[in-house]
């Protein structure tokens, strides 16, 4: 057991009170982390905001230099940093260590887009008041942003939102998840061996009732960036007052698999969608709407799929799924399950729970206001659902209050494109699960899956702001 401190101006301090860290699969306790006081986010901030002066001076390419080192850093500490991650949060092994390999690319993504924000001319004649001027813009870094992040992904997603916003040239107080805040702290360490100026990112640790209340609430940050629930995403909103702000929020995302599809080849996609880090994926597949002429055999060959899964210890190598984050949330989950039985459902597979391991679940007979269809489950549960009218799929799909990422399976072109066009999501998958992500894209969502993209060059386009100059040559 270690104790970890917390990252101010560049130095390591202790608190006044520590909070333990402990592993969901086997409860032990893996480290304490202080919990910042008023004073100590002040500090942060404070920290930032004079550091702010020192990152938008720095040249893009040192600026890139940093964030490229990081990132061999990241791949230099890969075992020791899927450690962290399986230990922290109960990722299986497979899936920490593949977030570490993320988390390096994404840097350097980070550092390839740090040389090459651009500003643009503007055409000032096509006006006739604007003869004989010309016009551009420039993109300038905001100041300090204030970065809070979730569990489930306790490094890639404190990456993408570090590493775009020092690649424009701002600075950082990161409130990382009190559950797995140590990968955070072990990403500040690889930052500041990286060259990575004092101060220029601060990480403090506390609830997000203190401690992100007074980072969303105090003027000083220019913008605030969340990864979280759709509640608390909106309690943010109503509280930024004139900051800039991109929520990364929830979904119930799902998946069509149209008549033609080849049940074999797309179940080992499935699998994964559904049930990596026990469902506790943004992006997990919670509902598969499969083409009636296809339905029983990809269930039958679903369902064997499933119960090969191996379900345990997150630090063996071959396991599938892992504990859920804590045994209140396995708890939620098994209550929505029953309740959906207790409506008419009824479970193919799973369904059991022992402390913090839930069962890889498979559901059929649900119907769309029950909780596990029409609210993010964050579980390893997952409703089948047949149907026989590609358009009436694409109305289930669309009749959701979140709009993140769909998948359509289907070798009709025409269909491919009426669901791009008619699905009011952030992002349609074509052949592949909504689960799919590579860290450069353009990721968010729309209706209460927030609002803002993430991907480095997108998300460095929210943290600058356009300044526009004109020259009267007249």
């Amino acid at each position: 057991m270690k104790k970890y401190l917390m990252l101010i101006n560049g130095e390591w301090l202790e608190g006044d009170r520590f909070f333990p860290v402990r592993n969901p699969n086997n409860d032990d306790l893996i480290g304490t982390v202080p919990e910042a006081s008023k004073a100590d986010v002040d500090r942060a901030i404070e920290s930032a905001q004079k550091a702010f002066g020192v990152m938008a001076e720095i040249p893009a390419h040192q600026r890139s230099d940093i964030l490229l080192k990081t990132s061999q850093l990241i791949k230099e500490k890969a075992k020791e940093l899927a450690e962290t991650i399986a230990s922290e949060s109960a990722k299986a092994w497979k899936f920490a260590s593949g977030e570490v390999a993320r988390a390096a690319e994404t840097f350097r993504f980070a550092a390839e887009e740090a040389k090459q924000i651009y500003g643009e001319t503007i055409p000032m004649d096509a006006s006739p008041t604007g003869v004989g001027r010309v016009g551009f813009y420039l993109r300038f870094p905001l100041g300090v942003i204030g970065a809070i992040t979730p569990f489930n992904f306790p490094l890639n997603l404190v990456a993408h939102k570090v590493a775009p916003a020092l690649a424009a040239g701002n600075t950082v107080v990161l409130k990382p998840a009190s559950a797995t805040p140590l990968s955070s702290l072990k990403l500040g360490e690889i930052l500041m061996s990286a060259g990575l100026p004092p101060g220029a990112l601060n990480i403090v640790m506390g609830p997000g009732s203190t401690v992100g209340e007074w980072l969303v609430t105090d003027p000083r940050p220019r913008m605030i960036t969340f990864t979280g629930s759709p509640p608390v995403g909106a309690a943010i909103r109503d509280r930024v007052g004139m900051k800039k702000i991109t929520l990364e929020l929830g979904s119930n995302s799902a998946v069509i698999l149209d008549e033609g599809t080849d049940p074999t080849g797309v179940i080992p996609r499935l699998l994964v969608g559904a049930f990596a880090n026990a469902g506790q994926v943004c992006i997990s597949i919670q509902r598969i709407y499969v083409h009636q002429k296809i339905a029983k055999e990809f269930t039958d060959k679903f369902i064997k799929g499933v119960k090969g899964l191996k379900v345990g210890d997150p630090l063996e190598k071959d396991t599938d799924v892992g504990p859920m984050i804590d045994e209140g949330e396995a708890k939620r989950a098994e209550d929505w399950l029953r309740e959906a039985l207790n409506q008419g459902a009824e479970i193919l597979v799973g369904g059991k729970r022992k402390g913090t391991i839930f069962e890889p679940t498979v559901v059929t007979h649900v119907k769309p206001d029950m909780k596990i269809m029409c609210v993010e489950v964050f579980a390893p549960i997952v409703s089948i659902i047949p149907f026989t009218d590609f358009d009436d799929a694409l109305d289930q799909v669309d009749a959701s209050v979140y709009g993140l990422q769909a998948g359509i399976y289907t070798k009709d072109i025409s269909k491919a494109f009426k669901a791009v066009k008619r699905l009011n999501v952030g992002g349609v998958i074509i052949n592949d699960y909504p689960t799919y992500r590579v860290d450069h894209m353009p990721y968010g969502g729309v209706k209460l899956s927030g609002m803002g993209r993430e991907g480095l060059k997108y998300a460095i386009e929210e943290m600058t702001e356009i300044k526009f100059v004109c020259f009267n040559l007249t």
